[in-house]
């Protein structure tokens, strides 16, 4: 066991934001707060044979990218915000351990070294989460509400009076919120508030979709069209299940995001998927298709399209775009955002399970000059399992052939990987190139973009 007077050198950082060193023993010890190139003293916690957990007490060498964090409730302490994993480390810093983190994921998972590395896509620190899905709870002992994220390795909610990574006219809006929810009579019948935002026409657009338990009185939602008219917002209520989300009020703008490149305008609903950092988005659809880029005669399948974020943009440069997503909803959605940006004469889309995808219905879908792949976390396994059968047994579809570039987008170095390792080392492709996406500033989240080539 690590002695608490031992000076620890710490070695890297792992996923999770913490220091990674090991005792005189040679045992890891992963150190919460510490970064690379320090040397710390740690309070050890939990303790296994081969690796401990265990929390910075004194530093005698600090980093020279450790900086000063941007939220007051960010921190080690009792009743910290665990929204934010690494505001105590330099954005530039963050995007490195992020990039180190793929390229690891890519060989010690799937043996996949890629022949060269983009650079990282990065932008805005702060503000930049124009998604968030807030906890609410009436504290009757206290007789005030709170409304925010969890805390550290917490179920409570963190006392929370601003957030610096939600746009300063919502980080305004927690405390009014939590003003409003202790005035209202279903107070303590309100579990959740899920905030979207659209930026149609530059105009941000912001909704707030309030989960109730019980149907709200008159009262209760005049107070809501109150708050909306003082503070610029349209509220949606959810009832029960996801499909029940409705607006309060049918005037006012409409919730929608643009993507300026392409001349598309994505409408959407607040419980729809959509990126969290519109910024990060619009630069990653772009190079997205720099990436792949399609020729005017050559026909794309764009796999996982949801409501056709990358899909409407290819349809602008491709013969034809067929869309594939597992939600009948959202490619219903996307049909009506086709017809809206007046791009359906060019891109379709279908609906099917791509979790229990076959090389029969990968050859159905017909053949494809270039894929775009953009699964959940989960990654895309079976359709490329399909793909790599194909390769390999090609009388399992006569005269199909496989796509010559595909650039696979990902939310999960470790699925990726997994994925890759098939792709170049079972279907025969190149990894030609991989870079890290910092869609989530001072998160352990890493988004990824990786290209694929026959």
């Amino acid at each position: 066991m690590t002695d608490v007077s031992e000076w620890l050198k710490v070695e890297s950082l792992d996923l999770e934001a913490q220091g990674v060193a090991h005792n005189s023993e040679g045992k890891v010890v992963f150190i919460e707060g510490a970064l690379p190139g320090e040397e710390v003293q740690v309070s050890v916690g939990r303790k296994k044979n081969n690796w401990e957990q265990a929390a910075l007490v004194a530093m005698r060498r600090e980093s020279s990218q450790r900086v000063r964090p941007v939220c007051p409730h960010f921190g080690l302490h009792a009743g910290a915000c665990g929204g934010c994993k690494m505001q105590h480390l330099h954005p530039a810093a963050q995007v490195a351990v992020k990039q180190r983190v793929l390229e690891d994921n890519l060989w010690h998972l799937g043996k996949v070294k890629a022949e060269s590395l983009l650079r990282p896509i990065e932008g805005p620190a702060t503000g930049y989460r124009y998604r968030a899905r807030l906890s609410v709870r009436y504290v009757p002992k206290k007789g005030h509400v709170l409304v925010g994220f969890h805390e550290r390795k917490s179920r409570y909610i963190a006392d929370m009076e601003v957030c610096k990574v939600l746009p300063e006219r919502v980080s305004a809006m927690l405390m009014p919120l939590r003003e409003l929810v202790g005035s209202m009579e279903a107070r303590d019948r309100l579990p959740q508030i899920e905030l979207a935002i659209g930026d149609s026409a530059g105009v941000l657009v912001i909704a707030l979709v309030l989960r109730h338990l019980e149907p709200l009185s008159e009262g209760d939602v005049g107070k809501l069209r109150a708050f909306g008219a003082l503070h610029g917002v349209q509220w949606w209520l959810q009832p029960k299940g996801p499909e029940t989300v409705h607006l309060l009020d049918k005037d006012g703008p409409e919730l929608a995001y643009t993507l300026p490149e392409f001349g598309v305008v994505m409408p959407f609903k607040p419980t729809d998927f959509t990126q969290v950092n519109h910024h990060i988005n619009t630069v990653l659809v772009g190079r997205a298709l720099r990436l792949l880029g399609v020729q005017p005669g050559e026909r794309v399948i764009d796999w996982f399209c949801g409501l056709g974020n990358f899909t409407l943009p290819l349809a602008t440069q491709a013969r034809e775009v067929l869309g594939i997503e597992g939600s009948e909803a959202l490619v219903q959605r996307s049909r009506e955002n086709a017809v809206r940006n007046q791009l359906d004469h060019k891109a379709s889309f279908v609906a099917r399970n791509l979790f229990e995808m076959t090389p029969q219905l990968l050859a159905a879908d017909g053949e494809s000059d270039r894929w775009l792949v953009d699964p959940p976390r989960e990654g895309a396994f079976a359709l490329v399992k399909a793909l790599a059968d194909l390769v390999q047994d090609p009388s399992l579809a006569p005269g199909w052939t496989p796509p010559r570039r595909i650039v696979y987008v990902s939310c999960n170095p470790a699925t990726l990987a997994r994925d890759a390792g098939l792709l170049v080392n079972v279907a025969g492709y190149r990894c030609t190139n991989a870079g890290a996406v910092n869609m989530f500033p001072h998160t352990a989240h890493v988004e990824s973009i990786a290209v694929f080539e026959r």
